[in-house]
């Protein structure tokens, strides 16, 4: 058996076994195995001869979902190095953050963004202007100094300083959750893959590893879609996806405009959900009206390698019971702990933590913060041994089947993002100095981010948002604003958040 060593390691068999076959679909623009393969390795390439001494370093690939997109990250790791992929809706001060933050030594992009860094002092390679040269032995040799433990990629995540962590994931960990998904569910290369997810989520890594490793198809669904959701179904149904791994927000608005009783898309065979609860009326709903469909809520932060329990759904559960997020995928050990660092008996509530191939190597650049949430295992006396913690409270029912209660802190997923409210709180306070003193709290209801602020005048919602857009993409913007004269405190002295959100499940009542 060949040692795997980078993802693309397995590429080569792949493409020799559909070489022809059409690779990846985007609107009216399609590519071949072959054609990807020849293109990424021009990319790597070019990589290599810019700089000879490059290895296991970031790259940074700057574009919209596009084809060019998965050849830009096909090319970094063909050179042996790790991309760390952006989004182009992002506020450019934010990326100028990351950037700063993270260092890569290269961004590949297009001449629409040129003018976005033009005052940056990194080498800039556009996508569209690399001639077909592949240079073989330059790319073996570089093949030979990697271990399966170097990073694959890198991507950003909310942090409480204002500037997002980035999260290091290695090969082994993709290799590691993706043999459990290929063995777990029979994978064999026949799935047509609706993927809409952006391309900083690691639901896209997960999606360009089917296509490597097994040859699925991915169908690129433009982002827009999700703002029409009946043309988003009209055109899986017409492209004929077969599988789809979808944050459950679309998937609720599917379901709310009752669209599935006009539009079923007759070949989905399996659908995946994971990023954030999915409201059981409205999952209920997809089960009712796609009842030949497999259906998965998987659930893992971005600290562990796409997911670590899954929970597959064979038996329509009751409108008032949530969905659990089940048992750990092969190859993880997940661990409940109580706040005295002891396991918890059955149906206790803790603190979900990681241990296992899975986790990430850390966060790049930030060894501080990846020493508080990367610790050594209480329960593990004897050698060292790293278990991450996720900040998520659960519990485990007599089954062995856990169940997600809520956040212990300031950490949330809204729309399949994870955002740190402190990040949101520390912009306005530190950096547009708006107000004194303020609290981002999230209305699970509604699925909302409510800021409370200290205030003795009200100021007007349009004047946060403008403020705010400059450093945050839309997602991570509140909707409601709510003064105060003074907001909660704790008895340390800290703004009562636990209060605020009482507040909200108040008002919820009423």
């Amino acid at each position: 058996m060949k040692m795997r060593v980078n993802i693309v390691d397995l590429f080569d068999s792949t493409v020799e076994t559909k070489g022809s076959q059409i690779a990846i679909e985007h609107n009216d623009k399609t590519i071949s195995f072959y054609e990807l393969k020849n293109k990424a390795l021009s990319v790597a390439t070019l990589l290599l001869k810019r700089n000879q001494a490059l290895i296991n370093r970031p790259i940074a690939v700057f574009l919209p979902k596009e084809i060019n997109t998965v050849i830009s990250d096909l090319g970094v790791l063909y050179s042996g190095n790790a991309f760390m992929n952006l989004d182009v809706k992002m506020p450019i001060d934010r990326v100028r953050n990351i950037l700063e933050k993270i260092k890569p030594i290269t961004i590949i992009t297009n001449k629409k963004y040129f003018e976005l860094f033009k005052n940056i002092t990194i080498l800039i390679i556009d996508i569209e202007s690399v001639e077909e040269d592949i240079d073989y032995k330059l790319i073996d040799e570089r093949k030979k100094k990697q271990i399966d433990t170097d990073p694959m990629c890198i991507i950003n995540t909310s942090g409480s300083t204002g500037t997002p962590k980035g999260v290091v994931l290695n090969h082994r960990s993709f290799f590691d959750f993706t043999d459990w998904a290929l063995e777990t569910f029979s994978f064999d290369g026949s799935e047509v893959i609706g993927s809409l997810s952006p391309v900083i989520f690691d639901i896209y890594d997960f999606e360009l590893c089917m296509l490597i490793l097994k040859g699925s198809k991915l169908i690129l669904l433009d982002s827009s879609l999700a703002m029409f959701p009946a043309n988003l179904l009209k055109e899986i149904d017409n492209k004929k996806v077969n599988f789809i791994f979808w944050v459950p927000s679309i998937m609720v608005n599917i379901a709310n405009l009752d669209l599935l009783k006009k539009i079923i898309p007759i070949n989905l065979k399996m659908i995946w959900f994971a990023g954030e609860i999915f409201p059981t009326k409205q999952f209920l709903y997809w089960y009712d009206h796609i009842p030949n469909a497999t259906f998965v809520n998987l659930y893992g932060p971005i600290e562990i390698t796409l997911d670590c329990t899954y929970h597959i759904i064979d038996e329509r559960p009751m409108e008032d019971e949530p969905l659990p997020i089940g048992k750990p995928c092969r190859n993880s050990d997940i661990i409940i702990l109580n706040e005295d660092n002891q396991q918890t008996l059955e149906n206790a509530e803790g603190e979900l933590c990681v241990r296992g191939t899975s986790l990430a190597m850390g966060y790049y650049n930030d060894i501080g913060k990846t020493e508080t949430v990367f610790v050594q295992n209480p329960l593990n006396k004897s050698y060292p041994e790293l278990i991450y913690k996720t900040g998520d409270i659960v519990s485990k029912d007599r089954k062995g089947i856990i169940h997600f209660k809520g956040r212990k802190d300031s950490l949330i997923k809204h729309m399949g993002y994870r955002i740190e409210l402190g990040e949101i709180e520390h912009i306005i306070v530190n950096e547009l100095k708006l107000v004194d003193y303020c609290c981002a709290v999230y209305d699970d209801v509604n699925k909302k981010i409510v800021l409370y602020y200290e205030k003795d005048e009200e100021i007007a919602p349009q004047i946060f948002r403008k403020s705010l857009m400059k450093f945050f993409p839309s997602y991570m913007l509140p909707s409601n604003f709510k003064r105060m004269n003074l907001l909660p405190r704790n008895t340390n002295g800290k703004i009562d958040r636990l209060q605020l959100k009482n507040n909200i499940k108040k008002e919820q009542k009423r």
